[in-house]
């Protein structure tokens, strides 16, 4: 689980200019249906952050789920051609074609991620506040679901 701060940190700290808001939760998107049903059970998740100057990848700990603190994937977005951004099931179906070959990616769908684990790597677990208004579930912001519609648009602008 990590705060979008922290994300933040983890890119300025490798050298990145992250762009404020533009980070989602991603994984590699499955080519086939039998690919499809491995990677339904798969914890191989990352943040895909916009920059200044490059789509970048952090990966999660497939163990603690903690984001680690390291840059899994670049791609200048000079080396970007054409992006394509696609509703497949519950998901969006991110394929960006690079001069080296085509990137494809999924991201959860907004509406449900509180449900699903890009709501829970985006959120934490939460807590209870048993403060003078009585005991409430407290959930911190999940910056996936804020996100994703800016992170979308700029990607099919690219």
């Amino acid at each position: 689980m990590a705060s979008e701060r922290k994300v933040s940190e983890i890119i300025r700290n490798a050298g990145y200019e992250p762009i404020e808001d533009r980070a989602i939760i991603v994984k590699y998107a499955p080519s086939n249906m039998s690919e499809r049903i491995i990677n339904f059970f798969s914890m191989e998740f990352y943040v895909l952050q916009l920059c200044k100057d490059a789509v970048v990848l952090v990966p999660f700990s497939k163990m603690t789920l903690a984001l680690k603190k390291e840059v899994a994937l670049e791609i200048p977005f000079s080396r970007i051609h054409r992006t394509n951004i696609s509703e497949d099931g519950l998901n969006w179906k991110i394929d960006l074609e690079t001069e080296d070959g085509l990137i494809s990616l999924s991201a959860q769908q907004k509406e449900l991620s509180e449900f699903r684990t890009s709501g829970t790597l985006a959120t934490g677990i939460g807590g209870l506040d048993t403060g003078a208004a009585g005991a409430k579930f407290l959930r911190p912001e999940n910056w996936h679901r804020k996100n994703m519609d800016a992170v979308l648009d700029a990607l099919r602008n690219l």
